[in-house]
């Protein structure tokens, strides 16, 4: 039988668990990254910082952190999570699209990187051979705080975010092979030995291969079976599990033929976001990822050294000064090479310009191996470490400098993706029982784009058939609203019977936009002034709808004709609709009528209509 735990072994959780819960609110209040947040956190609590006074004070022992040994292992499954969700928000078809910049820009921004900084390490008096490993190193930029910082601020898909995730993804797919270039030149020795290293290299790419046309074809036939059988039982807590065991398959599939657990993660959300399950998938897994990535990025800050930082101030902020000027120049000029505005590639350039995680492992790699030396290691880890720090400080930068150079007038007019993939400005349909397939119907016929969430997953997967664009979804969840472009979105139609999950849509979709059209499913009278109440621009009650028809039959089958009963039934409901409303009065008056709303959801004539 195990004996009791030790409190010791929970310091790492709990400190990660404090910056959750108190310096990420914080520095929100503040209205500084989080990012910013969790790093401070490891290094004021790290070996670095209280960790190195646990032995002369042993009052800190309870919250000091003098290993990052613990804490290593779920700070990776922080990066591994957070590539699975690059990948689902990215999808094959849009890689495609971006495979000029990612191939392009990406593998001529590591190799000329790794030459500009190579050069100046053989300048500063380092052997040519450790000179590459620190180039290469310090090519690398943080996949992790830049897609964070890019997601904090909204810029996924602006131009800048897309140029900085297309060199991402190059860098995170090289990191393969220069880990292995790394092992491969510790070993020095005889013809035979070499002759053993290149039979090995060949070995190892035909695994690496195998696993990842594995992990393709068994995506492609497994996953949507899979998620579709999860998504009957309704259980939450089947979809957490379905969504961990994909992430973390096929990581160790990857990270079992040599490859990085972060490749499997991405390719793995890239065959998700064909599916239907795609935003659901990204609701589920949201939590995990922000938890695992904050015990990523104490971990980079655990590793800051500020004994080195101390010891040599103005050098080491020379030197980061430095690395941000010369690979951030060399992403603006690569940018403009490839037909990017220099605005974009300025914004990418200042996010790109610091070290990244990657950098960290290749050193620490190097070091173990006696190609590098302790000292020039520990110069690079704090460069690497220091300059992801500042990220969020360079992003700020980038803004402020691009308002200054517009006299003071903020603009994005060069940050709005291109258009072969930017998103249309769709109406939101949640729920796609009989009303919202009536809905969807009446907006195909006035050709204005939709996009539609349910629950029922084999109804989402007959509708999937047809070519519609319906995705699963629990409609429940509010936090599905972020996933859905609501930033840019027409209006929201909410057709789900459940009066909580209605109500709490409504709210969570007027507090996120205030001039959002909301038009509301409503059971009866009494729920649509409720409606009206929580931010509904319309609220259609069923009874008075369904008694509003019949009298409408009446009147057409007794002989009245069709004109003057149209009109008196408009009359009626806009009776109605004036006295539900005055039942809400605390509700914020938006006076569209059913003209202001069809004009609302129906574009203007085309010249060839």
């Amino acid at each position: 039988m195990a004996g009791p735990a030790d409190p010791g072994d929970f310091k790492e959780v709990l400190v990660v668990l404090g910056a959750a819960a108190v310096v990420v609110p914080l520095f929100h209040r503040l209205r500084l990254s989080p990012v910013l947040g969790f790093m401070l956190v490891g290094m004021g609590f790290g070996p670095h910082g209280l960790g190195a006074l646990a032995d002369d004070w042993p009052l800190l022992s309870p919250v000091a952190i003098t290993s990052t040994d613990h804490i290593a292992p779920i700070a990776e499954l922080g990066v591994v999570m957070l590539l699975f969700v690059i990948g689902l928000e990215m999808s094959f078809e849009r890689l495609k699209l971006m495979r000029r910049l990612v191939f392009g820009l990406g593998t001529l921004q590591v190799l000329i990187s790794t030459m500009v900084i190579g050069s100046a390490c053989v300048a500063l008096g380092l052997p040519p051979l450790a000179a590459v490993i620190l180039g290469l190193g310090l090519a690398m930029s943080s996949t992790a705080v830049v897609v964070q910082v890019l997601a904090e601020e909204k810029r996924l898909n602006s131009l800048a975010g897309r140029a900085a995730i297309a060199v991402l993804l190059l860098q995170d797919v090289a990191v393969v092979p220069i880990l292995f270039a790394v092992d491969v030149l510790e070993a020095t020795g005889s013809q035979a030995e070499n002759a053993g290293l290149l039979r090995k290299l060949l070995f190892d790419i035909g695994k690496a291969a195998i696993a990842v046309v594995l992990v393709l074809v068994v995506g492609r036939m497994v996953l949507r079976p899979l998620f579709r059988s999860v998504a009957r039982t309704g259980s939450p807590e089947l979809f957490v599990a379905a969504c961990l065991l994909v992430v973390l398959g096929t990581g160790l599939v990857m990270a079992s033929a040599g490859l990085s657990m972060t490749l499997g993660a991405l390719l793995a959300g890239l065959l998700l976001a064909e599916t239907e399950y795609r935003r659901q998938v990204q609701v589920t897994i949201e939590p995990f990822k922000g938890l695992l990535l904050g015990v990523f990025l104490v971990s980079v800050g655990m590793s800051l050294s500020l004994e080195r930082v101390i010891a040599a101030p103005l050098f080491v902020l020379g030197a980061a000064l430095t690395l941000v000027a010369v690979k951030g120049t060399i992403v603006v000029l690569l940018s403009r090479l490839f037909g990017l505005p220099w605005r974009a590639g300025l914004r990418a350039g200042l996010l790109l310009g610091a070290g990244g995680e990657f950098s960290l492992v290749i050193t620490a790699l190097a070091v173990g191996g006696g190609l590098l030396e302790n000292e020039a290691a520990d110069y690079a880890l704090v460069l690497g470490a220091l300059t992801m720090a500042a990220i969020p400080l360079l992003s700020r930068l980038g803004e402020v400098l691009l308002n200054l150079g517009d006299g003071g007038a903020r603009t994005s007019r060069d940050e709005t993706p291109p258009p072969a993939a930017a998103g249309e400005k769709r109406v939101i349909i949640a729920g796609f029982g009989r009303v919202g397939r009536t809905v969807a119907e009446m907006l195909d016929v006035h050709r204005v784009p939709w996009i539609a969430l349910d629950s029922d997953a084999d109804m989402v997967a007959r509708e999937r058939n047809r070519g519609r664009p319906v995705y699963f979804g629990d409609m429940t969840h509010v936090h599905l609203l972020h996933h859905l472009d609501l930033d840019q979105a027409r209006g929201l139609v909410v057709t789900v019977t459940d009066r909580d999950a209605a109500d709490a849509l409504v709210m969570a979709a007027r507090k996120e936009r205030a001039d959002l059209l909301v038009v509301a499913r409503a059971r009866d009278a009494d729920h649509a002034a409720h409606l009206y109440r929580v931010g509904a621009t319309d609220a259609v009650p069923e009874t008075i709808e369904a008694s509003l028809q019949l009298a409408e039959a009446v009147l057409v089958d007794v002989g009245i004709p069709m004109g003057p009963v149209i009109a008196s039934i408009h009359e009626k409901r806009a009776e109605f609709q004036h006295a539900i409303r005055g039942r809400a009065p605390a509700a914020e008056v938006r006076p569209l009528g059913h003209r202001r709303l069809r004009d609302a959801l129906v574009p203007e004539p085309r010249a060839d209509d």
